[in-house]
């Protein structure tokens, strides 16, 4: 199934904000612990919160109907800064419609290499996508540590002749 793919607009603030919530406080319960996931998402963002946060990023908006149901950042130097799907839409293509508009982006405004600090969770979606992981590393959020991977896709090799 497709869904439609749209830049994200200043109303979805809230919508987003609470998305992210939702997924992490229910998505990321397999592979972080209660104190984790309190500590990654402690309460929802407000929306100009959420409006601050997404400023001079990229954001694309996945939709049911008129319902956002997923959304992806990418900063302006290619760090991929969130790719949050809503909990009843996991693994049926959301995220890889996403991330496929956002690469499209990338490349033509001449982006050489896509990086991202990927969650225990969102590790294996970006290893399908090529990413590399280059290092495991440890955050801090609220005093409470949580492993990610730093992790990146050089577009050229994919441009690159045999």
């Amino acid at each position: 199934m497709t869904w439609p793919i749209r830049l994200a607009a200043p109303d979805d603030a809230a919508t987003l904000a609470q998305l992210f919530y939702d997924t992490v406080r229910s998505v990321n319960t397999r592979d972080y612990t209660d104190e984790q996931v309190r500590a990654w998402a402690p309460s929802p963002r407000s929306a100009e919160a959420m409006r601050l946060r997404q400023q001079g990023k990229q954001v694309w908006v996945a939709e049911d109907g008129a319902t956002p149901i997923g959304f992806i950042e990418l900063d302006p130097d290619g760090h991929i800064d969130c790719l949050y799907c809503h909990k009843d839409y996991q693994r049926v293509g959301v995220a890889t419609q996403l991330y496929a508009a956002l690469e499209n982006h990338a490349r033509r405004c001449g982006l050489t290499r896509l990086y991202v600090e990927a969650s225990i969770t969102a590790r294996p979606f970006f290893e399908s996508r090529g990413f590399q992981t280059v290092r495991a590393q440890q955050v801090e959020r609220l005093g409470v540590q949580l492993t990610n991977f730093v992790m990146e896709r050089d577009l050229l090799l994919d441009d690159a002749t045999p």
